[in-house]
């Protein structure tokens, strides 16, 4: 009795999946051959690993989690930029026109990326705005002193340095996933997995 009654289960649950899966696309695993035999293969992306955060007070835990929050608060405006800037590099690269064109399209861009995210931008504090400045270096593989120096030219970014000296900031400073800004990756990381 019972073997039959696990009999039925299984048919339905069968049946219940089966007729919820009407998409018959067969997906075939890849594989590599070796010494005459054919070996599956599947390529996996590497999945960092981080041991549990333990604090060794609770002045720590919270600058952690106030780091947190600050780069949860960046981090879209870096992968927007990045995005941007190669949305506008192509376009730029592309126009076949003069300088006095290609300004003029700087100047719009410009000027549209005020009008979007300038009275956001203009809200972030001294220190989340140094996380933006190296999480934009991260996103573009080019520091901000590089990106304003290659779009306007060398005046206006040594202009934007001293300003953002006068703020404690400084445009040249590079990410480093590895040492300083280890903290960040790893909190980048879980913000990309979905677990902060």
């Amino acid at each position: 009795m019972k073997k039959q009654l696990l009999l039925w289960i299984w048919v339905l649950i069968g049946l219940v999946s089966a007729s919820g899966q009407q998409n018959d696309t067969v997906h075939y695993l890849g594989s590599i051959r070796e010494n005459g035999d054919t070996i599956p293969h599947v390529s996996l992306k590497a999945i960092p690993v981080f041991p549990k955060r333990r604090f060794k007070s609770k002045r720590l835990e919270r600058q952690y989690w106030r780091l947190a929050f600050k780069v949860r608060k960046v981090y879209p405006y870096a992968k927007i930029a990045a995005r941007l800037m190669d949305e506008y590099e192509a376009k730029y690269q592309a126009a076949n026109s003069p300088k006095k064109e290609r300004r003029k399209y700087l100047k719009a861009a410009e000027e549209e990326l005020f009008d979007r995210y300038g009275a956001q931008l203009k809200k972030l504090s001294i220190s989340e705005g140094r996380i933006l400045i190296k999480l934009i270096d991260r996103e573009t593989q080019h520091t901000s002193y590089e990106l304003i120096k290659d779009l306007k030219g060398g005046v206006s970014a040594f202009f934007w340095q001293g300003i953002a000296r006068v703020f404690g900031n400084d445009l040249k400073e590079e990410y480093d996933p590895v040492e300083e800004d280890r903290i960040i990756e790893e909190i980048i990381y879980h913000i990309d997995a979905g677990t902060f």
